[in-house]
């Protein structure tokens, strides 16, 4: 065998080696047994730009599920909430919710993201809000997904039994 020969298989060796290799370090990521569910709004799989405009929805709801003050009667004021969420709870908003004859006279929220997709979700959210609640009975108030963020939705919602709480004479 000449040195050229030689150092080709030594190449080709260390070449095959490193596919084994990376081959078993790759083949634990995927669980057979697992499924892919698809992430459902806006931002999933892309760079976070839309072109799409925020949808919302709200509802009330016959009763409020976390509240244990809640009166059903509230003082008019404004109430300062923070509300922390995410899977490990990296992100909040601020919510100030201005009551006035029992109905949510103003809202305005401060996000405080931790990732870029967090930020558009949450700018979305603060965008549509107003929309959805001002002008609403602030008894039994609950958001659905506004703006395609379920998590700062499921955070707003809790703000409200806060302020429900506090706001209850």
């Amino acid at each position: 065998m000449t040195h050229k020969t030689s150092v080709a298989v030594k190449t080709a060796a260390t070449a095959f080696a490193g596919l084994v290799v990376a081959g078993a370090l790759l083949g634990g990521c995927g669980d057979p047994k697992s499924k892919a569910v698809p992430m459902d709004d806006e931002y999933a799989g892309s760079s976070g730009e839309s072109t799409t405009s925020p949808s919302s929805s709200a509802s009330p709801s016959a009763s409020s599920s976390a509240s244990t003050k809640d009166t059903g009667k509230y003082k008019d004021g404004t109430y300062a909430i923070k509300g922390q969420y995410g899977p490990v709870g990296e992100d909040s908003i601020d919510v100030t919710l201005k009551v006035a004859d029992g109905k949510v006279a103003d809202v305005q929220v401060v996000g405080h993201p931790f990732t870029t997709i967090s930020k558009n979700h949450q700018n979305d959210f603060i965008k549509a809000i107003p929309g959805v609640v001002e002008g609403k009975p602030l008894k039994g108030l609950k958001v659905d997904k506004v703006a395609g963020a379920s998590w700062t939705s499921d955070a707003f919602n809790k703000a409200l039994d806060v302020a429900r709480d506090q706001a209850s004479e």
